[in-house]
């Protein structure tokens, strides 16, 4: 899609959008925002740690369709995404962004479906994003159909929406192309998209062999996703993301491509917050460890509780991050982890976004920014929903958690 054809009022806005977005990224103040991330993550004592919120469906209250000015779609896509990071600036939190507009490499799947199988088929939604799918694996007889995909690497797809992208933005941002494998190491989603929750808990109980042997094709199929990224060339460092900001890894080329081992890595167990930690480490952790290895640093964790799992996640070799929910028992995972890790403290949003005020918020930081003293950590709020009818919730959580990330540093 050439210029001429985006109407001019339309790209008039993008513009000076992305103008706004990128003198943010270059500004001194952003720069020390990442110097905060760079230090938590690299272990290194810094002024105080990160704080940084994750805004997920509560955008539709925040920014709604209807304040959006572009009318065509793909300048409407560009608006949303820069004008989040214009509201994020507001915050005032540890936000950061790079000065440029990411456009991801483009893959092509061997399969229609990654793993043989349709996933993510919509069978029921609720107007307040409740959402269920429709799960494939009916019977243990299906197991034998998940299949193992290849990756092809698309560079004519790429450079076209590379190009479209850079006759949107003009000189006002530069366009970069992007590279990560196109399938991540999580295993436990994949499987349960599959499967579905329910029926996955009893198979780990009296299938294992057949959850076994599918675990195994889809490390293969992450596998492969891995190396036909790194064999195309086109993989690109991501160590200058909130949560995993840090020093480059392991000496990245200063031009041409990355490999695995000079980025990140982040997966979760989430689907197995309920098995015990033993077969949470032979069905799912042993799995993911194949495929961590090939990276430099790795994250582990996301909502579930980790508190008696958190011996075999420290022994991931290349472990940098360890996620500790708002379930997972802090003072386990300050003993464990020491100064040896980074501590990822994540807060319930629920417990930010539905009370009157943020006071009994303001008291479980405090506790628990005083027994993490001492420690390396980030403090991190995600999955808003909603900000239930308190519109200036999240500058004033960012005020709060920066004051006494302060006073505790």
């Amino acid at each position: 899609m050439s210029e001429s054809v985006l109407p001019v009022r339309d790209v008039g806005i993008v513009r000076g959008l992305a103008a706004k977005v990128r003198e943010l990224a270059q500004s001194e103040r952003y720069e020390a925002r990442r110097k905060r991330w760079r230090d938590a993550n690299e272990r290194r004592r810094g002024e105080r740690a990160p704080v940084w919120c994750r805004i997920a469906l509560a955008w539709r209250e925040i920014l709604p369709q209807s304040a959006l000015e572009c009318t065509e779609p793909l300048c409407r896509r560009v608006e949303y995404t820069l004008r989040q990071h214009l509201f994020k600036d507001t915050i005032g939190d540890d936000h950061i962004v790079e000065p440029y507009w990411p456009v991801s490499a483009v893959f092509r799947c061997s399969t229609e479906h990654a793993w043989g199988l349709p996933t993510h088929k919509s069978i029921g939604t609720t107007p307040l994003g409740g959402f269920k799918y429709y799960h494939p694996i009916e019977t243990l007889d299906d197991y034998e159909k998940i299949t193992v995909p290849d990756f092809t690497f698309d560079r004519e797809a790429t450079d076209r929406n590379a190009s479209q992208m850079q006759d949107l933005l003009g000189e006002a941002m530069p366009v970069q192309v992007t590279g990560s494998p196109p399938l991540g190491p999580h295993l436990g989603t994949h499987l349960e998209q599959l499967r579905g929750m329910m029926p996955l808990m009893d198979d780990l109980a009296f299938q294992p062999a057949l959850v076994h042997r599918a675990m195994a094709k889809l490390t293969e199929g992450v596998f492969r996703a891995q190396r036909a990224a790194e064999q195309a060339g086109v993989l690109t460092t991501n160590h200058h993301e909130p949560m995993t900001c840090s020093d480059p890894l392991n000496d990245p080329p200063a031009s041409g491509p990355a490999r695995l081992h000079h980025l990140w890595v982040g997966a979760n167990s989430q689907e197995f917050d309920q098995v015990s930690p033993a077969m949470f480490d032979e069905f799912l952790l042993s799995y993911q460890k194949v495929l961590f290895q090939q990276y430099g640093a790795a994250q582990y964790g996301c909502c579930e509780n980790l508190t008696q799992k958190i011996e075999p996640i420290l022994r991931i070799p290349n472990l940098r991050v360890f996620v500790c929910s708002f379930w997972t028992d802090l003072d386990k995972v300050i003993t464990a982890c020491g100064s040896d890790y980074t501590i990822m403290w994540r807060q319930s949003a629920a417990q930010v976004t539905l009370p009157d005020t943020l006071d009994e918020h303001r008291r479980h930081l405090e506790n628990g920014l005083r027994r993490l003293r001492g420690c390396h950590y980030q403090i991190v709020l995600r999955e808003l929903e909603t900000l239930h009818g308190h519109p200036t919730r999240l500058q004033d959580w960012a005020r709060l958690a920066i004051d006494l990330a302060g006073k505790y540093a």
